[in-house]
């Protein structure tokens, strides 16, 4: 039967959105469960980081987001990566073109002169697992402090956040939670491919996201090359998708956590971004539209828009010969590129474990685009 909720209700939002109470949950038969030992705040089960628990603050709100210069540390970089990638490192390249995964070095030790070399190489690789990493045992000051180098932080506008640090974005569901059931009754994958926050002018760039509880299996991350992606696409078509702008939207996104009782933080925008955006490091370029923020293509009828939109997300999503799968493990900090990647969580893990992330998400530069070369 259908729970009637009792008490505060709040939101995760992640690719989709689904509620969860700090309190009572109750059920339409009477009885109760103690939804603080559902979410991880006691019991057998609790969270392993009880301060990276999601919290809503409805009196949190924040002016509209203003311009900034944003600077691109990758191109300081030495591109040998000596001192991120010094002798003793190992380095495991997933695909030839996407993803890697690196041991041996710690990024919270890491010199500017490294940090630079991580923005290049980030850039280069989409995305990369640095693997026994101490992100989550830091102080959450020290850890946005790390992430500041690479662009002022990103403030989700409806997301759960640890208390005090709306910084940091949580990617949370807890012990018993039913949202993939839920997601399932309707869609026949959970698979929803996109990146962060395209619908800000200065969409995040260098991002990072590290584990606090993993399931025992499942819960992977797929990540697609939008470099390969639009090299894959003829001449003549690339040619025609430059000078190309499309409208990315948060307002769907907003409305959702409204319906939910969430929060919303800021009010929501909507942005015009190139359909192919040049990357500042290495001047490649990548397709930037995604299925969850673009909506239309700009100058173009409905049903020409949405054909050209929809043969986009479907020709990065069956890409599977430029896509790598990051699973994670305990000290993993996976950082890619939001500027040249999408990605998607895979919710399939069994017995309602709980599967916690952290995500620092620095903004970059306002996308744009260099001409058609052929």
């Amino acid at each position: 039967m259908a729970p009637s909720l009792v008490g505060t209700t709040t939101e995760v939002t992640t690719s989709s959105t689904y509620k969860l109470t700090f309190g009572k949950y109750k059920e339409t038969d009477g009885t109760s469960i103690d939804r603080d030992v559902e979410t991880g705040k006691k019991g057998n089960n609790a969270a392993k980081y009880l301060h990276y628990l999601p919290t809503w603050n409805p009196e949190e709100r924040y002016p509209p987001l203003e311009p900034f210069e944003h600077y691109e540390h990758g191109k300081d970089a030495d591109p040998s990566f000596p001192n991120l990638l010094p002798p003793g490192t190992s380095v495991t390249d997933l695909t030839p073109t996407i993803g890697s995964e690196v041991k041996g070095i710690q990024l919270s030790s890491l010199s500017d002169a490294g940090k630079d070399e991580l923005a290049l190489y980030v850039a280069q690789r989409k995305v990369v697992a640095f693997r026994n990493q101490d992100f989550a045992d830091l102080p959450i000051s020290e850890a946005l402090h790390h992430g500041s180098y690479f662009g002022r932080h990103h403030i989700h506008p409806t997301s759960g956040v640890p208390e005090g640090y709306p910084e940091i974005q949580l990617v949370h569901r807890g012990e018993g939670d039913k949202a993939k059931e839920e997601m399932l009754r309707y869609h026949t994958t959970t698979v929803a491919w996109h990146s962060d926050a395209t619908y800000e002018q200065q969409p995040p760039g260098t991002t990072f996201l590290y584990i606090l509880n993993k399931p025992d299996t499942g819960g992977d991350t797929l990540f697609v090359d939008a470099v390969q992606a639009y090299r894959r696409l003829s001449p003549l078509f690339q040619e025609r998708l430059h000078g190309l702008k499309a409208t990315h939207s948060g307002i769907e996104q907003v409305n959702a956590a409204a319906i939910r009782a969430s929060i919303k933080r800021r009010e929501p925008v909507v942005n015009e971004h190139p359909i192919v955006r040049t990357h500042p490091a290495t001047g490649e370029k990548a397709l930037f539209v995604n299925d969850q923020f673009t909506r239309e293509i700009l100058g173009m009828k409905k049903e020409e828009s949405d054909a050209i939109l929809q043969f986009l997300y479907n020709h990065m999503a069956f890409g599977a010969d430029f896509q790598a799968r990051i699973k994670w493990e305990e000290g993993t900090v996976v950082v890619w590129d939001n500027r040249v990647t999408q990605h998607t969580a895979l919710a399939n893990w069994e017995n309602g474990q709980r599967r916690h992330l952290a995500r620092i998400t620095p903004q970059a530069e306002r996308p744009y685009e260099t001409p058609f070369d052929g």
